[in-house]
């Protein structure tokens, strides 16, 4: 979706209705300085509020996120071209998020390292040393848990028995064994505990 091409023509309707950027804000209940980022094509608006824009604009949702009005000719395949450019954007996402969840491993990782061998080696008071410790312990557990978290949300999993795709609980997720990225989980379609591999939806 082209954010800039949507912010204009936000900004277009909005003064069209000769409404301001404070009293569109205000029928939203949120600030100015959304609606400016809309407009500027910096930030795009939260689904929650895209039904009461549009309903304020006078446009469908599929118009606001083509950016233009839509003849009843080309609905239908305007529709379809945004499905697939969410879609796509949802992926692009899933994968940031999954590369993330790699470097905040290896980072939480290295730190927990470091503060061990600083609490172990470096000349200090046992009660500085102990500290130390646990304060690499803290980031690293903090580190794992983000990873977790993002391994849960980012993508779906798919059961190897009834290839079911779905997004496990964190519990799951937590309690699963795994190897890399699959893990044995129960599958809520065919009730199996099953080798469940994590996808992209692009996979």
């Amino acid at each position: 979706m082209d954010q800039r091409k949507i912010g204009m023509f936000i900004s277009n309707l909005r003064k069209e209705r000769g409404l301001t950027q404070a009293s569109l804000a205000e029928m939203l209940g949120i600030t100015d300085r959304a609606v400016s980022k809309w407009e500027r094509g910096l930030s795009m608006p939260d689904s929650s509020i895209m039904l009461p824009l549009c309903e304020i604009l006078g446009i469908s949702v599929n118009e606001l996120l083509t950016g233009e009005r839509i003849s009843m000719e080309n609905y239908n395949k305007k529709a379809e071209e945004n499905l697939l450019k969410i879609k796509e954007q949802n992926e692009k996402t899933a994968k940031f998020l999954l590369h993330s969840e790699i470097v905040i491993g290896i980072t939480a990782s290295f730190q927990l390292f470091a503060f061990i061998l600083l609490g172990s080696l470096a000349p200090m008071s046992n009660f500085w040393r102990i500290t130390s410790i646990a304060i690499g312990i803290i980031i690293f557990a903090i580190g794992i848990i983000t990873c977790l978290l993002i391994e849960q949300k980012a993508g779906y999993y798919e059961c190897s028995k009834c290839h079911h795709k779905f997004v496990p609980t964190f519990a799951q997720t937590f309690f699963a064994m795994h190897i890399n990225r699959s893990r044995y989980m129960k599958c809520p379609h065919c009730g199996k505990i099953a080798l469940c591999r994590k996808r992209n939806s692009n996979d």
